[in-house]
């Protein structure tokens, strides 16, 4: 994950996606990024922003989606995101809950064979 600490200002920020900084508000505007702000009302972008800004880019340029299609992208990839943590919660809580049970097994139950059984049962004597 990258660090989601606001830190760029908008002129950096573009200049190390290689945007116009025009385009960044734009994408804000239509809500593809949301970049943190100061008391002041300054926009800041953090190395998440970045990256997604870099993920917009490749989508609509080496792709050749529209900002509706990258937006869509974006959004099932932002639920598979979600969808996987809370995935990994899910099985976390399972393995707790087993191990609970297992904690909880009686440890002086013998299993049964028929090899005991066997062993334990009085041989009929030969006339």
């Amino acid at each position: 994950m990258s660090d989601p600490r606001p830190r760029y200002m908008i002129s950096v920020a573009a200049g190390l996606v290689g945007m116009h900084p025009q385009t960044l508000r734009m994408y804000e505007a239509k809500g593809l990024v949301r970049p943190g702000r100061t008391p002041g009302g300054t926009r800041l972008y953090s190395e998440a922003d970045l990256d997604r800004l870099r993920a917009i880019q490749r989508l609509t340029t080496e792709l050749g989606l529209n900002l509706a299609g990258a937006e869509r992208v974006l959004a099932m990839e932002d639920e598979l995101e979600r969808l996987r943590l809370r995935f990994a919660r899910l099985e976390r809580e399972m393995r707790e809950a087993v191990d609970l049970v297992h904690r909880h097994y009686r440890r002086d139950v013998v299993l049964y064979s028929e090899a005991q059984a066997e062993l334990r049962l009085p041989r009929k004597r030969s006339a």
